[in-house]
């Protein structure tokens, strides 16, 4: 067991750094090590119910951490456009995904396991992680244009839609299941969660502000992490990283929910986020891949990124956003991440999903975190190009 983290450990930091120094997601790196120490390559660690345990744990915190980075002002700043570009974003990619899905492994009738199966790679292609838009956006000095705090506002939104998605879509997997049930209970659980959250937020304020900076404070909110995982698994169906990222937004306006985050992301950065991100490379044998897979998986990143741009892009121009705004915020939207992975990581658990899978799922990420940089950067440039000459005539 020791030996399996020292090893772990070491290969999951060793190339998350390799993927810094080559501009590409850390966790893209740490899932490469999981490639090579597992079954893929050097078979040097084999799943077992610790490391899946230890995943679990890892996955919960990063949804937390996720909720306690939601800007609620911002969510209600943004307003009506943002949330009409981001369920553009959700719904255009879940289509299309699920009917990648058919057309490669066939549709099988409403309610069948195939089709829950395609349904469900549609829901991995809803999540947008904005973190390398963000970054590129910078560096430019666009990410307080109005272009640019649209796409962040989205893909905030996006997040949250893609959530509700995933536990819809999961609970389904459940033959005796009724869509009507699995919606009330989700409106149920969102009840509870904002009744609860309210009482616990005004608690959480008062302990705050009498004990503010102490380490009482993030351990209670990973206590309440934990428990909404645990309440919203157990009571209501809905998948326990909903209840983490609930019980994130619930602590997310508190004055100390930096403070929080930070000693979440020291757990999570140390220990548990590789444990996570390097299972999955372990979870994935490519001495078994189907090479039917590679051409999906070929297939599932163009459509991934296209069904992002159309979705997004569509919907901004019928927003009044110009042709080129439009299409930067659709650009802007396609990259991946973390979320998409613990989308997949759910429906591996949930047996909605091949192991296999999981190597169209990470040329994703890995493709589309390349790329997006470098179109978006390609269209500031026209436009800068364009606003020179015409201000030179």
């Amino acid at each position: 067991m020791l030996e399996e983290l020292a090893i772990i450990l070491i290969f999951a930091k060793f190339f998350a750094l390799l993927a810094r120094k080559i501009k590409a997601p850390e966790v893209a790196g740490e899932i490469v090590a999981g490639l090579l120490i597992g079954p893929s390559l050097l078979n040097l660690i084999q799943t077992n119910d610790f490391l899946t345990d230890m995943a679990e744990i890892g996955v919960i915190l990063l949804m937390f951490s996720a909720g306690l980075e939601t800007d609620i002002g911002q969510l209600k700043r943004s307003g009506a456009k943002a949330t009409l570009i981001a369920t553009a974003g959700v719904v255009v990619p879940l289509i299309c995904g699920t009917i990648l899905y058919m057309a490669f492994y066939g549709f099988g009738g409403w309610g069948s396991e195939n089709f829950i199966r395609a349904l469900f790679i549609g829901t991995i292609l809803t999540a947008t992680s904005v973190s390398i838009t963000v970054q590129a956006l910078r560096d430019m000095g666009k990410l307080s244009t109005e272009v640019g705090m649209t796409i962040m506002n989205a893909a905030v939104i996006d997040d949250v839609l893609g959530i509700i998605v995933l536990t819809a879509v999961i609970s389904l997997k459940d033959p005796k299941a009724n869509l009507g049930i699995v919606v009330l209970k989700m409106v149920l659980f969102f009840v509870f969660a904002i009744g609860v959250g309210y009482i616990i937020y005004q608690i959480m304020k008062w302990v705050d502000a009498r004990y503010p900076h102490t380490r009482r404070i993030p351990i209670i909110g990973l206590v309440l992490a934990f428990g909404m995982s645990y309440v919203a698994d157990r009571f209501f169906g809905v998948a326990d990283i909903t209840g983490a990222y609930c019980a994130g937004i619930i602590l997310s306006s508190l004055d100390d929910s930096a403070y929080i985050e930070r000693k979440m992301d020291i757990n999570s950065y140390m220990i548990f986020g590789p444990i996570f991100f390097v299972s999955i490379g372990l979870q994935t044998n490519l001495k078994q891949i189907d090479p039917s897979v590679i051409v999906f998986s070929l297939a599932f990143v163009a459509v991934g990124m296209i069904a992002k741009v159309i979705g997004c892009g569509l919907m901004s121009r019928i927003l009044k956003y110009s042709k080129d705004e439009s299409l930067k915020i659709g650009v802007g939207m396609m990259t991946r991440g973390e979320v998409a992975l613990i989308v997949s990581q759910r429906g591996l658990k949930a047996g909605m999903m091949d192991s296999q899978f999981f190597t169209s799922v990470i040329l994703l990420i890995i493709i589309s975190s390349i790329v997006t940089p470098i179109i978006l950067k390609s269209l500031y440039m026209k436009t800068d190009a364009k606003e020179k000459a015409q201000a030179a005539s």
